[in-house]
């Protein structure tokens, strides 16, 4: 399958269908910086600053929306994620699947990366795979991680990270004065694992990092709020979730208590029992994440590991989760709703990866948001970060919410080359008001929208997550 040119298709007015469309982008979105509020780039890679191997680590290597879409197509998983395949047909692999991905936003997304960090405007494609690998890996040699940021306008970044994780990285880019500050984010999913058979190691070494013992559930969370504190003191001021829905089972100090003890002495608890553990320690860390001014996120709906042998094979996040049915609003409405009652409850964002979720996570918010507290509706998420997705997000939140008070978009990715969905995401919102204002759906004032496309893209976010300055 290959296209019969190579020309490429993405010119000035990309996703703008209307010369308002143009206007609002071009004069208010295209200048804006980026932060890049939530990512999985590697803080080490930024820390040292030192030039990429090549196109295939930058572009290939850990980006499972590509190995997804390369496994649909029957190739082989040699040319994905094995060994013993050179980095020349790992690359001819992708080109040769990248004209089966079009109505996938891998499409777009290839395409504009390879124009926006390389100046490439031809399609991607097995008569053009040596031109571009080779053209990729030449201008690679010369492009430093933090150059490869400054060139897209990006300001600042909070990357995802464990509690025992020593942010030796983090305090490295903190010394530099090149590129974009980089925050740490408390990502602690795997204190939730109290059934895996390896969640002793995990304890010992929490135990271990933070120097204190631990031999209950009192010494589990002062644990947890001494690694709060470090991360605090290095500059974090965002927590992460990602579960396949939110804990708030009823509980009681005591019963939990004995849950871990019996853990520790190596008993498995039972699936109830894990539920009231989790549900008792994500309270104590959102009390915790209030105590500190933080902003907490809850990414929700992932069905993750379908594919066990390809797990087992691999590790996680290897492109074999999809999109779960899990009830959410209940849960979540009583979380929410206990910390409310006690106040402590922090600026919180939630992110739906089921679109039938959609209107639930837009009406949720309103019914806590208050003049010290702002409950956000996360963008578009994982399957939906697509254009009909982010269309349909904006569109339910317009409805139901407050679209000016919008925080805007973030890349959730593993990819230096991921930036540009900023880009993306800023010209579907431009092309969204702008169709609105020639339809005789919004007032033709320029002036006000376009400040509102730079809040939604920039200013809304710095003022909802209080960086450290």
């Amino acid at each position: 399958m290959e296209f019969k040119s190579n020309k490429g298709f993405i010119k000035e007015n990309f996703l703008l269908e209307n010369k308002t469309a143009e206007q609002l982008y071009f004069d208010f979105a295209e200048s804006m910086p980026i932060i890049d509020y939530h990512n999985h780039l590697p803080p080490d890679v930024i820390a040292n600053n030192k030039p990429f191997d090549g196109i295939n680590e930058i572009w290939l290597s850990g980006d499972h929306y590509k190995w997804r879409a390369m496994r649909t197509l029957g190739i082989e998983e040699k040319f994905i994620t094995g060994k013993g395949t050179s980095n020349k047909e790992k690359f001819d692999k992708w080109a040769y699947t990248v004209p089966f991905t079009v109505g996938n936003p891998l499409f777009h997304w290839t395409h504009l990366e390879l124009e926006r960090y390389f100046d490439i405007n031809i399609l991607l494609q097995t008569s053009t795979s040596k031109e571009i690998f080779e053209e990729t890996n030449r201008q690679l040699k010369t492009l430093l991680p933090k150059q490869l940021m400054e060139n897209m306008k990006v300001e600042m970044l909070c990357t995802t990270d464990d509690p025992i994780d020593d942010l030796s990285h983090h305090q490295k880019i903190a010394l530099s004065a090149e590129g974009p500050q980089v925050f740490p984010g408390f990502r602690p999913d795997r204190i939730f694992g109290i059934e895996q058979f390896n969640y002793l190691d995990y304890i010992n070494t929490l135990s271990e990092i933070s120097g204190l013992e631990i031999t209950d559930l009192d010494g589990l969370l002062e644990a947890l709020r001494s690694r709060v504190a470090y991360f605090h003191e290095n500059g974090c001021r965002m927590s992460d979730h990602g579960l396949e829905f939110t804990y708030s089972a009823n509980y009681t100090l005591t019963e939990v208590n004995t849950i871990f003890k019996n853990r520790l002495l190596g008993k498995i608890p039972t699936p109830e029992q894990e539920m009231i553990f989790n549900s008792c320690v994500l309270f104590e860390l959102f009390k915790m994440y209030y105590d500190f001014e933080w902003t907490q996120q809850l990414h929700l709906g992932a069905l993750r590991g379908n594919n066990q042998k390809l797990k087992k094979q691999l590790g996680a996040d290897v492109g074999c989760d999809s999109i779960g049915d899990f009830s959410q609003a209940k849960n979540l409405s009583k979380l929410l709703g206990r910390l409310n009652d006690i106040d402590k409850l922090t600026n919180t964002i939630l992110y739906n990866l089921n679109p039938a979720m959609n209107e639930v996570f837009a009406t949720m918010p309103g019914n806590f948001n208050n003049e010290k507290v702002e409950i956000q509706w996360g963008t578009a998420w994982w399957f939906l970060d697509q254009k009909e997705g982010m269309e349909l997000q904006m569109r339910t939140l317009s409805n139901m919410g407050l679209l000016s008070k919008f925080i805007g978009m973030l890349t959730d990715s593993r990819s230096f080359l991921s930036f540009p969905r900023h880009e993306y995401f800023r010209r579907l919102l431009c092309n969204m008001i702008g169709s609105d204002i020639e339809n005789g759906m919004l007032p033709n004032d320029k002036g006000f929208f376009g400040e509102m496309i730079q809040n939604i893209s920039y200013h809304n976010l710095k003022k909802f997550i209080k960086f450290k300055s």
